[in-house]
């Protein structure tokens, strides 16, 4: 039976899709920009500029914006016995295999990472992003582990499921130990901290992840592989309605997904995808794209380098469909000698945190290190992994830029069924910023021409539109268009507030000390 998405994107009967082509190394095509829906739903989240989706017409332009590093980068490091080289293994405090997310059930920031690479599962807390501790806890007695020291974590995922019903699965935790294609392992906790016995997934490659898609309340396995055509690094899909059913599967059962394409650059070697993760922000899935840059494993063995690995942004709003449209670098390392972040820039579950009017963005990176010259995990191209922040304006990965007088951006046919006003997020610099409310022929509706709207001039991630002597309130339940116009500024989003202060009612990502939940309510 056809899948209506709360967006009003209607999914193909045989889905997940099994039509892609490991040979093709063009960019993923996206069905629903192609044939978007006659109308869009706008119920749910903050409506982000991130593709065409929205927009009938624009005179505004695409602008892509990225991250800005916390200053006092890496905000954690190794410090402790079990981080500096445990049992020979090179020093790291990495969340590849982990997370970090906002818990609103003890106000706190959590982190979960491996100490040393491939070492053991640390977790660590904060109260502002920031500042870490280490608390002792009574799963190895007198250290902050959550699996004994003989579980190694090379790459996986730590999961705060703030909408299950079941708080013995509040956390969910799926991870690959280090080797070639072999089953992970999947878990779920109550508490982050104390874990089930483990359940087995699917052969799988090593760099393998999941994510969850509240959308349409199903479970991804975002599975590492080779595939004959291809001959690189790319990813297969696998989804199900539960975490742990989300990890059965018979050998090349998920279908070929998405990998590197002609778009992706490359320094040292063609591109490949390493990992792609994924997770609900506002009215999208946000991805994380892991791009292998090279050199070869025996390059960075030999001068005992991290190999290069960059972020680029994708976005979904099916979970399986990502459009990419800036290929610039969003997180990026520094190829200079004695940076912290020299190579393996990868992102963690999560991604994101909304705090205050910035979305933060944890990654971890490696410097390297010469000390350590021997094969496999215990060479300097894996040491001294730590923890960065990057700062980016809330719902700013993209925007549409006005630089003409009265430049105007008209939205397709939308609808809302619930809602109290019309908000936007804008920089107008200086201008003002107006819209109307125009009937399926075009025309304005009685009372929200432009000429009586009240606009909004300035610098906001949240500012409500109005009108002289109408409420927006008024059009829920009739499909309409949205015509906005101002002479120069960034146009990030706009949505319908669920009360007066501008609730969106979308997902934000990993959380934030303003949240209760995975939304904003």
């Amino acid at each position: 039976m056809t899948e209506l998405l709360y967006n009003n994107i209607e999914l193909p009967d045989a889905w997940p899709p099994r039509d892609g082509d490991p040979d093709d190394f063009q960019p993923m095509r996206v069905p629903y920009l192609s044939k978007p829906p006659k109308v869009i739903n706008i119920d749910v989240g903050r409506q982000l500029f991130v593709d065409d989706f929205l927009i009938e017409t624009s005179e505004m332009a695409p602008a892509y914006h990225h991250p800005v590093k916390y200053t006092c980068n890496p905000v954690f490091y190794p410090e402790t016995a079990h981080e500096r080289g445990f049992r020979d293994l090179t020093p790291c405090t990495i969340p590849k295999c982990g997370g970090v997310w906002y818990d609103p059930a003890d106000r706190l920031f959590k982190m979960w990472y491996s100490a040393s690479f491939i070492g053991c599962m640390a977790y660590a807390v904060s109260t502002d992003g920031i500042h870490w501790e280490r608390p002792e806890l009574d799963v190895v007695p007198g250290t902050n582990l959550v699996m004994s020291e003989d579980f190694h974590p090379d790459s996986g995922t730590v999961w705060l499921d703030a909408e299950t019903a079941d708080e013995a699965q509040r956390f969910k935790f799926f991870v690959r130990e280090p080797g070639g294609n072999f089953p992970g392992k999947m878990f779920t906790s109550p508490d982050g901290i104390h874990w089930s016995a483990p359940r087995e997934t699917g052969v799988m490659g090593d760099r393998s992840t999941v994510f969850y898609n509240p959308f349409r309340r199903k479970w991804v396995q975002s599975i590492r592989d080779y595939l004959p055509g291809r001959r690189q690094r790319c990813r297969r899909y696998m989804e199900a309605d539960d975490f742990l059913q989300s990890g059965v599967w018979r050998p090349g059962e998920p279908p070929y997904w998405t990998g590197a394409d002609i778009m992706d650059r490359a320094l040292y070697s063609d591109p490949q995808l390493y990992n792609l993760d994924a997770v609900a922000y506002e009215s999208i899935m946000l991805g994380m794209f892991q791009i292998l840059q090279g050199p070869p494993n025996r390059v960075g063995i030999q001068k005992t380098e991290p190999k290069l690995t960059e972020l680029t942004a994708g976005y979904s709003r099916d979970g399986f469909h990502f459009l990419r449209p800036d290929r610039t670098t969003f997180i990026g390392a520094r190829r200079t000698p004695d940076s912290w972040e020299f190579g393996y820039v990868e992102s963690t579950a999560g991604i994101a945190l909304v705090v205050g009017d910035e979305l933060w963005f944890y990654y971890s990176a490696y410097a390297g290190d010469s000390a350590y010259t021997g094969e496999e995990w215990r060479n300097g191209m894996y040491a001294n992994g730590a923890v960065g922040l990057a700062k980016l304006r809330r719902d700013g990965m993209a925007s549409r830029r006005a630089a003409e007088p009265q430049a105007c951006l008209r939205t397709r046919s939308v609808i809302f069924t619930r809602g109290c006003g019309l908000f936007v997020n804008a920089n107008t610099s200086g201008s003002l910023l107006t819209a109307a409310c125009l009937d399926e022929a075009g025309q304005p509706i009685p009372g929200f021409s432009r000429e009586e709207c009240l606009g909004f001039r300035g610098n906001s991630t949240c500012a409500e539109i109005r009108w002289k002597n109408a409420e927006f309130a008024a059009l829920a339940n009739r499909p309409f268009k949205l015509d906005f116009a101002m002479p120069r500024g960034d146009f990030y989003a706009f949505w319908v507030g669920k009360d007066a202060k501008g609730a969106s009612g979308g997902y934000v990502a990993a959380g934030g000390p303003a949240y209760a939940s995975a939304r904003d309510i």
